[in-house]
């Protein structure tokens, strides 16, 4: 009877072990960590990852120590597979990140860390900071500018295109939402360019990148005021792109994202009927969202308001939701709210 209850009881852990997530499994361990190293690497976490953590150290708070053992016999068996440095590390390194990261975020990294396996100067960028290459590139022609700044990190492109010339960002931004391949003639052009500062031997291939949704995700990463000057400028050279450049960046849909506390200072900052009209065309999501985040009597007092205005032109929706998210880049800018994607993703 008691070694059938114990093998009962162990077929349990380990079942309860194989539910566990990944995320979950990271939460066990950082739970193990202590406070002081927990928060550094929490600190270079984004808030949705750092809201998917947490959420998941309070769900394994109360996970049997045995469980936690096992975690642990994991994570230790994952470390000493690698005990012969250098050997599969390339491997290693990427399936850990990707597996941690997401392949996105994953690749972005691994291309800061691996200098030696770029073959391109261009990617060697990635391990300078923003002035340099600013200071290297901002006498070279706007077109060469644009493809830099597109293979850059997004935040990084916004640095590098604030400290350009005033009277070029736009020009360069233009240049970036018009891309969409790079001929190997251009590259090879790049490549001369940048021959002063890195010896480069590569194979040239047409490459994908720019265009309007990487410009838009550029001006994200820049100052609410940097960015109205750059198109306003913009809409003098080509107000139909400013428009498309616009009409793709941080949206109305984006707050979804935005944290708990954010939204609270947010709303509080934004005119209830501005609001009421916003959210005529807001997904549901978003409408419980946002609901969840005033008290009781207010959300009901913005749902008879709805209610109240009857159809609206798309228009006058529209132009509340840019309204609310102006409101929200500026609270951003002020560091009083965290906007999820656009920079200022903090702890």
């Amino acid at each position: 009877m008691a070694e059938a209850a114990e093998v009962s009881n162990v077929s349990d852990i380990q079942a309860t072990f194989e539910l566990l997530s990944g995320t979950q499994k990271c939460a066990i361990v950082m739970l193990l960590l202590g406070e002081e190293e927990a928060s550094e690497i929490l600190k270079n976490l984004s808030p949705r990852e750092v809201q998917q953590l947490g959420t998941a150290m309070y769900s394994v708070a109360d996970v049997d120590q045995r469980t936690v053992n096992m975690v642990l016999d994991e994570f230790l068996s994952i470390v000493k597979a690698q005990t012969s440095i250098g050997l599969g590390a390339d491997a290693y390194i990427r399936n850990v990140l990707t597996k941690a990261l997401g392949e996105d975020k994953a690749g972005s990294i691994l291309t800061r860390i691996t200098p030696s396996s770029s073959t391109k100067s261009i990617e060697i960028l990635q391990w300078m900071d923003a002035r340099s290459i600013a200071e290297m590139i901002s006498g070279e022609h706007p077109q060469i500018i644009g493809i830099i700044i597109a293979h850059l990190d997004y935040a990084v492109g916004a640095d590098v295109l604030v400290l350009m010339p005033e009277e070029l960002q736009h020009e360069v931004l233009k240049r970036i939402a018009t891309l969409d391949s790079v001929q190997p003639e251009a590259i090879a052009q790049l490549e001369r360019v940048m021959q002063m500062q890195f010896q480069a031997n590569t194979s040239l291939r047409a490459s994908k990148i720019g265009g309007v949704k990487t410009a838009a995700k550029i001006m994200n990463f820049t100052k609410t005021a940097v960015e109205q000057r750059i198109m306003r400028s913009l809409a003098k050279a080509d107000k139909n792109l400013m428009t498309d450049i616009q009409e793709n960046m941080f949206m109305f849909e984006n707050l979804i994202a935005v944290d708990d506390k954010s939204m609270g200072v947010l709303l509080r900052a934004v005119d209830p009927n501005t609001l009421a009209i916003a959210l005529k065309g807001a997904d549901e999501r978003l409408r419980d969202k946002i609901f969840a985040c005033m008290s009781s009597r207010a959300a009901a007092s913005i749902k008879d308001e709805i209610e109240s205005k009857g159809p609206m032109r798309i228009t006058e929706v529209l132009d509340a939701q840019r309204q609310i998210i102006a409101t929200a880049r500026q609270l951003s800018d002020a560091g009083t709210m965290v906007l999820a994607g656009r920079g200022d993703d903090y702890v």
